[in-house]
């Protein structure tokens, strides 16, 4: 019995109570009342449900009583071994072995799909991250975002989600000038201005450029400042994000929408959004500017939209941009953004609310916190490239691809985090990636070892599965569907690597007390058969965790 037959079993059960007591007019029984935990000693049982303490009031009994009656047509289930009632209401469910065993049969037969929902089932989702200004490489902060986006992104697909990865690209405003005016200063040989951006890599796309010009081309540094500077501009923005893109495709994330900031303002959006929000009557004029409204919605003052000297304020882009992105067809909208935006929360609900929007449904905001990393117990302080930020590549560099993703997404993000660099190079259980990714190679170091042995998948007996490590290592299996849906609920995909980090332990301990090849001359049996299954089902489900946090599932280490 999996999980989710027991739940609808369970919904039946309970709704059927309601009924017959009369409650079913005013008490709605839904999937909330039948979300079943682990108990957290062993002893009590495979599940627990406080469905009868969340109830009994509202249908006019006590929590033991409701308890008592739930728990016996809980009893009644094929599959239930037995059901206790425990303190105030909690009841806890013992299955069968058979019937706990049968999950490790779902996995292998559901493969890939295992842990999949349907809670976005069809629901268009745009995920905008990292979105860094194409003005130097990315830093930590953007790296992190790197990896948590795509990894939310992975979680919102596995539950039916439409998901888009989209990058804001901010090519219009006064650090683009800034970067145009670094890069026309290094191909003179002068120093960087003082608002500038310094680094090896200005030197190195300042010389990019120059090499793109054909030999009967006047040279650049030859031209009016005003047009070399554009030169610059144009050129060395591409140059720039072109690193970006790679940079971000070398760490497996890769975007469906690159949006221009540019755009917004060429296709006359702001104008748009502000045709709207005055039909809808929060746009009014004084002071010789446009403004929004946004004190009607809970923002603490309200926003200019247009200055007094005609130029659009930093406002205006946001409710273009969030138009737009309605107007594509998104019904969720998620911006995750660093530690220093929190103050930008406020007047993003507020212009949502105005567009007569949910906030927090069609726009959410995350915010992500610091990334420090540890060398030798020392914080990593500059990149010889960057010259005043540690990049992406630096990470790369030091740890790999697999290691760097698994660190950063392994915290919650709203949480500032230390990386200890060399704890990332270790292949020990000190380093959790290492652990994870070892365990999936184990069982497929298992299989080969199996097929070797004549052991196959011929037979499964889901009874035989009694030892007390299969037992536990059962009951994380088939936990993992609900842990998926609650990363995507809570838009915390660390949940899952604290997930894999712990299947990975549960299954070395069984690893360590039950064999799946016989020994020496000993015969291949149904409990042997029965094994590789468990076997297989861990390794898949190691592998599909892996797979929603980007992180490779290697089979040999």
């Amino acid at each position: 019995m999996t999980p989710a037959e027991l739940s609808t079993a369970y919904l039946s059960i309970l709704s059927g109570i309601v009924e017959r007591r009369g409650a079913s007019d005013a008490v709605t029984v839904d999937d909330s009342h039948v979300a079943l935990e682990r108990p957290r000693n062993r002893a009590h049982g495979d599940w627990s449900s406080n469905a009868a303490m969340q109830l009994a009031k509202r249908i006019g009994t006590n929590p033991r009583e409701l308890a008592t009656e739930i728990a016996g047509e809980l009893t009644e289930l094929d599959g239930v071994d037995s059901v206790d009632v425990a303190g105030p209401g909690f009841i806890n469910i013992t299955l069968e072995a058979a019937a706990a065993g049968e999950i490790a049969r779902t996995i292998v037969e559901s493969g890939a799909a295992f842990g999949n929902g349907d809670l976005y089932d069809g629901v268009r989702i745009d995920l905008e991250f990292v979105s860094a200004n194409p003005t130097g490489p990315i830093h930590m902060g953007g790296v992190r975002w790197a990896a948590v986006g795509d990894s939310l992104a992975r979680v919102f697909t596995a539950q039916g989600g439409l998901v888009t990865r989209e990058y804001y690209f901010n090519d219009h405003g006064g650090q683009i000038d800034r970067f145009a005016r670094s890069l026309l200063a290094s191909a003179l040989g002068e120093p960087t201005p003082e608002d500038g951006y310094g680094g090896a890599y200005i030197g190195e796309i300042a010389a990019r450029v120059l090499a793109t010009r054909d030999a009967d081309m006047a040279d650049v540094r030859d031209l009016p400042r005003d047009e070399a500077q554009e030169l610059f501009r144009r050129e060395g923005v591409e140059f720039m994000f072109t690193d970006i893109k790679s940079s971000l495709h070398d760490f497996g994330v890769d975007f469906d929408v690159f949006f221009h900031e540019n755009s917004l303002h060429e296709s006359k959006a702001v104008d748009r959004a502000l045709v709207r929000l005055r039909e809808l009557g929060h746009v009014y004029e004084a002071e010789g500017a446009t403004w929004l409204r946004t004190t009607t919605f809970g923002d603490d003052r309200d926003r200019v939209v247009i200055k007094s000297d005609g130029e659009p304020a930093y406002i205006a882009g946001d409710l273009a941009y969030y138009l737009d992105k309605r107007e594509r067809g998104f019904e969720r909208n998620l911006i995750m953004l660093g530690a220093d935006h929190h103050g930008y929360i406020g007047r993003m609900m507020a212009m949502t609310a105005a567009f007569g929007d949910e906030p927090g449904k069609n726009l959410e905001i995350l915010i992500g916190q610091m990334v420090n990393l540890l060398k030798d117990g020392e914080p990593v302080r500059m990149s010889k490239r960057a010259g005043t930020v540690v990049t992406m590549e630096d990470l790369v560099d030091a740890v790999g691809v697999d290691a760097g993703r698994y660190a950063l997404v392994r915290f919650a993000s709203d949480t500032a985090i230390d990386i200890d660099l060399d704890l990332l190079t270790k292949r020990t259980n000190d380093n959790p990636v290492f652990t994870v990714q070892y365990a999936h190679a184990r069982t497929r170091a298992v299989d080969r070892n199996a097929a070797a042995s004549g052991v196959d998948r011929s037979v499964f007996d889901a009874s035989l599965l009694t030892h007390e490590t299969e037992s536990s290592l059962l009951g994380a299996l088939a936990e993992f569907p609900r842990l998926v849906r609650h990363a995507a609920e809570l838009r915390e995909p660390h949940r899952i690597a604290r997930y894999v980090e712990q299947l990975a332990g549960l299954y070395h301990r069984w690893y360590d007390a039950c064999r799946v090849t016989p020994l020496g001359d000993e015969p291949v049996t149904d409990l042997n058969r029965t094994r590789l299954w468990l076997n297989d089902a861990t390794g898949q489900v190691i592998r599909n965790g892996l797979t929603m946090l980007g992180v490779s599932a290697p089979d040999r280490m």
